[in-house]
């Protein structure tokens, strides 16, 4: 097997199929290695923080699944870690398209002018853009890698897009530890008109970081691929 390039050496997950990750739609999933936080309940931090540790995916079943399951797919999810920060994404984004599956990426909102690109480009249909919190806690619930001046500057920008075009966007926010309902409240009060935070139930990782295997709330990155 040759060596993958570009976005593909970062794939390090794949799920066939999901009935619940693009609401309303039918899609498999490829999860991609490394992220810009360090928040201390991430679900994913081996694949986020230790992407080598996972092996690399195969990129030829990947693109044949893709080829083959077109047909019965509604698109395709682009989740990590933090897909923003992967060199390439827009590579890796313009060859789903070129399968005719629209494409959803997750996303923390951190880099908006990648994000920018990639919608303005019309490589990444829909946005699903995860909300901490209230800007004042992103320092204590990112790891200490985002201030809550940088949280405001960068999410701003997200919710300005968002403004711009309320079919791309939708936004989420995990119930963590430490985070009340006045704190979703406040957080609900950024979203654009027209938008709602969905509010998801967490799930405690399994195993501390230093023992952690994969799981990717219950997905497995080194599953198989259906041929």
């Amino acid at each position: 097997m040759s060596e993958p390039k570009g976005a593909w050496n970062f794939v390090r997950g794949f799920e066939n199929l999901s009935l619940c990750d693009w609401p309303g739609r039918t899609s498999c999933i490829i999860f991609l290695g490394g992220c810009n936080l360090r928040c201390p309940t991430c679900h994913n931090f081996q694949l986020a923080w230790d992407m080598h540790s996972l092996p690399v995916i195969d990129a030829q079943r990947v693109r044949a699944y893709l080829r083959d399951r077109a047909g019965w797919l509604d698109g395709v999810t682009i989740s990590g870690g933090e897909p923003t920060t992967v060199p390439g994404v827009g590579e890796l984004a313009f060859e789903i398209r070129k399968t005719g599956l629209p494409v959803k990426m997750d996303s923390n909102g951190m880099r908006p002018e990648v994000v920018a690109e990639l919608l303005q480009e019309k490589l990444v249909d829909t946005f699903a853009v995860d909300v901490k919190g209230p800007f004042a806690k992103y320092p204590s619930l990112t790891g200490n890698a985002v201030s809550e001046i940088a949280a405001r500057a960068n999410l701003t920008r997200i919710f300005e897009m968002a403004e711009a075009r309320p079919d791309a966007f939708y936004f989420r926010i995990t119930q963590v530890p430490g985070l009340t309902r006045a704190d979703i409240a406040v957080a609900q009060s950024y979203l654009p008109p027209r938008h709602e935070l969905k509010i998801q139930k967490y799930v405690p990782p399994r195993r501390t970081p230093e023992h952690a295997k994969p799981n990717h709330e219950e997905r497995r990155p080194a599953g198989n691929v259906v041929n």
